[in-house]
């Protein structure tokens, strides 16, 4: 279940970056950056760093930069001691 929510919150991010990067070439209201650092730090943030390569977005702002690998670093630590904790259950019962 936790595997479905990064990956639909993955999604969610990459298709923001995309959006927001279409509305910017049209000259058309624009989704926050708060709203994207947001979208990361519940877990999104390797959506956000495809959302830069693949867009060409944001790829010139180092607090993307900085935020989107805070947050992957934040989940990883997040994903791992969740399982430590999972397994360490397991192993007690």
């Amino acid at each position: 279940m936790i595997l479905i929510y990064y990956a639909v919150i993955n999604i969610v991010l990459f298709a923001a970056m995309g959006i927001d990067k279409s509305k910017a070439v049209h000259n058309k209201w624009r989704i926050p950056e708060a709203n994207l650092f947001k979208l990361a730090f519940f877990g999104g943030g390797a959506g956000g760093f495809l959302g830069m390569l693949a867009f060409r977005h944001k790829t010139k702002k180092p607090k993307f930069y900085f935020i989107f690998t805070l947050a992957l670093l934040l989940h990883g630590c997040l994903l791992i001691n969740y399982y430590k904790l999972f397994d360490f259950i397991i192993k007690m019962s």
